[in-house]
């Protein structure tokens, strides 16, 4: 079935039929498979794909009436083609980067929180000194006790552990089923490791902990992921939340330093936490569609949940925190002092999508903006950091010298940001001869971790 160009965006929305279990509302696609096509078999489904475009895309009307689907190998390349025409007052470049299609076996497993891989995050912090960035603990490497900061220094006994063999390495570390690794520890010394790709459930929440310092108690919470098993998140905050108002948390620091986003939902369960008292009732976002569909715009207010009742609130963050990341951050600036702390501003995204099914595919064209309670949103350069800080990558988390957390709580306890920036330094690259291929290196071994700002679908 093509679907023709005039099909009203209600009709589609009667074709997505929600489910919903533990884990957070995706769309079944039946009744929407197109036909094959002897020469291009993603064709029809291509040309659906681009029809849904010109009626939900947030820049639908910047399409050209020519652009032409069947060009393009599959759903994703033309959810990749479409992302040029996306101008917005002010930017001189197309801001959209993230328009996509994938397989919906694919996204179930990505959105729900089940991997199949080692569970080993990583990145350069100089040239030739690669680091374990983070580790999820119930994966390969988080039961083998592999933990942040240790340095890697052979790979399938191969000593060139550097971004001259970026290829060996990503191959190695990301798409391989068994590699063997050896670790060294920050004291020194190594550990042999042989990982295989498992399959196990992602826990965004890396860590909670309490600390007492300059008269203050902080509770700090290192939050990599707003996709997953919600129930099993929302426990979670449950559970930190509590602690936290029993050991009489009054200062609150958030780490999303590497976490690319997710559900929207989850990012207002853990706004209504963290807002102060205030706020409760008031507007917390809005969200806009295109004008073909102003009806659908809405606005979410504050509910807030626990007792704490926060002045203020630290987020550390870096060109890894993206969409419901920076929408959290976003909405709670109207309502307390958010401080930012990073080794550069976070990756810009206050645009977010929904899964919409075609054939065995979901696109997702950007389908609506965001904004705060002050009309504030359209960073699409990022927000910027308070203090630029090197990301401690040779440090695990919570150790209160690692330098991003060591900065925040020398604030909390003085007034003023540790850690002077210094070129270089401030990016977690000291020493680098050449520091914009480490950037581009460990761009590459983050350029598949997921971006985005998930709506569960409400034009009913």
């Amino acid at each position: 079935m093509i679907l023709k160009k005039s099909m009203p965006l209600l009709v589609i929305a009667g074709m997505l039929t929600i489910i919903s279990c533990s884990k957070e509302k995706s769309f079944d696609s039946s009744g929407v498979l197109p036909p094959t096509d002897s020469v291009n078999p993603n064709r029809l489904l291509n040309d659906t794909a681009v029809e849904y475009s010109r009626d939900i895309y947030l820049w639908y009307n910047q399409i050209p009436a020519n652009f032409d689907g069947s060009q393009y190998a599959d759903p994703n390349k033309v959810m990749n083609a479409i992302r040029q025409y996306s101008m917005e007052p002010g930017f001189d470049k197309p801001v959209d980067r993230w328009s996509f299609a994938i397989k919906q076996t694919e996204w179930d497993n990505l959105s729900s929180g089940s991997s199949q891989d080692f569970g080993l995050d990583v990145a350069f912090i100089q040239s030739a000194d690669l680091r374990v960035r983070a580790i999820e603990p119930a994966s390969a490497a988080g039961v083998a006790g592999v933990r942040r900061g240790w340095k890697i220094v052979k790979v399938n006994n191969n000593s060139n552990v550097s971004t001259s063999n970026v290829d060996f390495l990503a191959n190695a570390i990301f798409n391989s089923a068994s590699t063997s690794f050896t670790f060294e520890k920050p004291d020194g010394s190594t550990v042999d490791l042989v990982l295989n790709a498992t399959g196990y459930q992602t826990n965004p929440i890396y860590l909670d902990t309490v600390y007492n310092t300059g008269g203050k108690t902080v509770g700090y919470m290192v939050f990599n992921s707003f996709l997953g098993d919600t129930a099993q998140i929302y426990n979670g905050f449950t559970r930190i939340f509590n602690r936290f108002q029993t050991a009489g948390v009054n200062e609150v620091i958030i780490d999303l330093r590497y976490n690319g986003g997710g559900y929207v939902s989850v990012q207002e369960k853990l706004a209504n936490y963290l807002v102060n008292a205030a706020a409760n009732g008031d507007v917390m976002m809005k969200q806009e569609f295109n004008d073909r569909y102003p009806q659908y715009n809405e606005t979410t207010l504050f509910g807030k949940l626990g007792t704490l009742n926060l002045n203020r609130i630290f987020f550390i963050v870096s060109d890894n925190t993206a969409s419901a990341s920076e929408l959290l951050i976003n909405n709670l600036k109207p309502w307390m002092d958010v401080k930012l702390v990073g080794p550069e501003a976070s990756y810009g995204k206050p645009v977010g999508y929904f899964p919409i099914p075609v054939g065995d595919w979901y696109i997702f064209p950007v389908s609506f903006r965001t904004t705060n309670k002050n009309g504030e949103g359209s960073y699409f350069n990022g927000l910027a950091p308070d203090k630029l800080v090197a990301d401690g990558l040779t440090s695990d988390w919570g150790d209160v010298n690692e330098s991003c957390l060591a900065s925040i709580v020398k604030y909390i306890g003085t007034g003023s940001f540790g850690y002077v920036e210094v070129p270089g330094i401030a990016a977690g690259r000291a020493g680098s001869s050449n520091i914009e291929m480490v950037r581009k290196v460990n761009t590459r071994f983050s350029e598949k971790e997921f971006k985005g700002m998930i709506a569960p679908h409400h034009m009913r």
